[in-house]
């Protein structure tokens, strides 16, 4: 488990990459941060991936100015494409040519990041994706050829209010495999852990309806896992 850099064509991307003890190769997991960036957090869902038998790869999509950078990853959430983008797949590709991964790629990503796992789930870049309280892309129709999907929302989220039972519901129509889940008495960001985060982050602790839950993060955990085993199982992509 080390911080590192990836090495793309716009430039050399800080991150954080996790590697699974014993012998590989296993499936490779891009961690997509939300707006609070390549946090320790994030390093924690990377080591979390690794544990469970995944190379999880977390770069940092912040080439600059963050405020900058967030608003253009809202950009890309409406437009599908961007500098975050071209990022996430330059690291996909980089990950699944690594001679320690089958090729298999998966992709976990939180709040800003669950909607680009979202919007790159129908481009055939990854073989599963788990979108946590993503942002709906604008080209919702696209979903219906997504990539399995494993997603998770919290009921009291005010910001996704009903999106749990939309994206099931249009993935079912599709026939996309998926495993969609609303937590109850969770809102926004549960999964991220902002209690020992920096103060400008901190204050999400302070608001109920964004504050983390360890029971609903560790079931949500489990059924990601559970869902990469069975879809990022084999080689070749």
């Amino acid at each position: 488990m080390t911080d590192t850099t990836f090495e793309t064509r716009a430039g050399s991307l800080p991150g954080y990459l996790a590697v699974p003890d014993g012998p590989g190769p296993w499936p490779g997991v891009v961690v997509i941060h939300d707006v609070g960036g390549l946090t320790d957090d994030i390093r924690r869902h990377a080591d979390r991936l690794a544990a469970a038998g995944f190379l999880a790869a977390a770069p940092n999509l912040y080439r600059g100015n963050a405020i900058r950078c967030v608003v253009s990853m809202m950009r890309s959430l409406k437009t599908g494409v961007g500098p975050a983008v071209d990022d996430v797949e330059a690291v996909r590709d980089l990950i699944a040519a690594d001679p320690r991964c089958t090729g298999r790629m998966g992709s976990v990503g939180f709040c800003i990041g669950g909607g680009m796992c979202l919007v790159l789930a129908p481009r055939g870049s990854f073989d599963a994706t788990a979108p946590n309280y993503g942002n709906w892309p604008a080209d919702v129709d696209s979903l219906r050829r997504a990539c399995p999907v494993v997603a998770s929302y919290g009921a009291d989220d005010p910001t996704l209010k009903g999106a749990a039972a939309k994206l099931s519901a249009l993935l079912e129509d599709a026939g996309v495999p998926r495993d969609v889940k609303e937590y109850p008495g969770v809102g926004h960001s549960f999964m991220n852990d902002w209690r020992n985060a920096p103060l400008r982050l901190r204050i999400f602790e302070m608001l109920p309806s964004f504050r983390y839950s360890e029971a609903a993060s560790d079931d949500a955990w489990r059924r990601i896992t559970d869902f990469f085993g069975e879809h990022l199982a084999g080689s070749e992509p």
